[in-house]
């Protein structure tokens, strides 16, 4: 459990934050994300909880945040966060809802044993899915949440109205940022210099960062661009989730298995796993064989073509973050953990062409580093060519990769727990 006491000031920037939409999906988001219409908890109580879900394509995590407050007089402070996860997401239980309810439920086990039982009624509990099941069908998707509804009704804990639900992908990108730039104390203070985020996951991948240029607003299209005041100030957050490009969902694209069910036996090869190598990978439900290019090249120049078909003008690149300095996550952080180019408990900073040194590195060895994982040179393959030709950054473009500020996860679950908690009547 982390114990670090951080005031929480970002629920006073959660009071007043209220996005100006860009586009019509957007309108009074922060109403719709939590609706207003909920049972207020005792402002006055000492300690409070709040229980995050984040059902992701790989995994459903759990975060418990404990805050305490001292005196009406006084801000809460963050006492502390549990987290854990499970393997693998809800998207791998579409026709097996309640098997992928009963994940939840073990996660929620965790909740009962941490929050006193004289609170459960005032803790809220809320899951947001993210690309795993933006995914799956509707039918499939909207399955799966109402079994996990339940699982939540059956809780003795506080279940608002819209608990269980699917997360719009550019709104994890708003609250990473708004999160990651206050735990690291840059929205504070007249001369704010923010920092980008990179969020690599299974299916998806987001970029945010605040432009400083008005040749960058100018050459965006509206639907990257998000408004909203914080702190007497408007910012305004270039903003986008790419649905499909994130690595395992590149996996399959690079092997052109993405739009497959794959159910006929097919063998998928790729110039980016080892010659001899065939194998069953599971991904989504689905069971898919792949292997290596028996006859002709392998290795990190025939791989990066094959990545770069993925990538290759499929997303936008602004021009402004060839020079800005980014957070980057999830993928990004655990494949640089996995090859040693960043110490896995405490992060590091990179620049972008360790990643391609590396990659050339593993691809151009691939037999040694197969008995870790057959696919880590086409996952550090993609990241070069992600960062490079999708996004367009420079091979000097720093990035700072982390688990956690403060001994707090990097997450959007800490942003969408705090306005959640506003939102049901607790006052800072």
């Amino acid at each position: 459990m982390a114990s670090s006491r951080l005031p929480i000031l970002l629920a006073l920037a959660f009071s007043s934050l209220a996005f100006v939409l860009s586009h019509s999906n957007r309108e009074m988001w922060f109403r719709d994300f939590f609706p207003p219409n909920m049972c207020p908890i005792n402002a006055k109580a000492n300690t409070f909880y709040g229980i995050m879900f984040d059902a992701g394509s790989t995994g459903t995590r759990i975060h418990i945040y404990t805050f305490v407050q001292k005196s009406p007089e006084n801000l809460p402070e963050l006492e502390g966060e549990i987290f854990e996860s499970v393997k693998p997401g809800l998207s791998a239980y579409a026709d097996q809802p309640e098997k992928g309810a009963e994940t939840v439920k073990r996660l929620l086990d965790m909740a009962i044993d941490t929050v006193p039982p004289h609170l459960w009624k005032k803790t809220p509990v809320v899951l947001k899915a993210t690309a795993g099941l933006r995914l799956l069908s509707e039918e499939k998707a909207q399955a799966l949440l109402l079994e996990v509804r339940e699982v939540f009704e059956e809780s003795p804990f506080l279940v608002p109205e819209d608990s269980v639900s699917i997360m719009d992908g550019s709104y994890e990108g708003i609250l990473a940022w708004i999160t990651v730039n206050f735990l690291t104390g840059q929205l504070s203070g007249q001369n704010q210099r923010t920092v980008g985020t990179l969020d690599l996951g299974g299916a998806s991948t987001q970029i945010t960062f605040l432009p400083r240029f008005e040749e960058t607003l100018k050459e965006t299209p509206g639907d990257f661009l998000t408004s909203f005041e914080m702190f007497n100030s408007t910012y305004r957050l270039y903003t986008h989730s790419y649905l499909g490009f994130g690595l395992k969902a590149a996996r399959l694209a690079t092997l052109g298995a993405l739009n497959m069910e794959a159910a006929d036996g097919q063998m998928f090869r790729s110039s980016c796993l080892p010659k001899q190598l065939e194998a069953e990978w599971h991904f989504g439900g689905v069971k898919y064989r792949y292997g290596g290019n028996k006859e002709g090249e392998t290795g990190f120049k025939p791989c990066y073509l094959e990545v770069l078909k993925v990538v290759k003008g499929k997303l936008h690149q602004p021009d402004e973050i060839r020079r800005s300095s980014f957070y980057a996550f999830s993928y990004y952080y655990d494949r640089a953990a996995d090859t040693n180019l960043i110490d896995y408990e405490e992060g590091g900073v990179l620049e972008v062409k360790d990643f391609e040194r590396k990659a050339k590195e593993v691809c151009d060895n691939m037999e040694r580093y197969n008995s870790a994982s057959p696919f880590l040179c086409m996952d550090l393959t993609y990241i070069t060519a992600l960062l490079k030709e999708g996004f367009g950054f420079r091979d000097n473009t720093l990035l700072q990769l982390t688990k956690k500020v403060n001994n707090i996860e990097t997450s959007w679950t800490l942003g969408a727990t705090f306005h959640l908690l506003q939102s049901l009547g607790i006052t800072y």
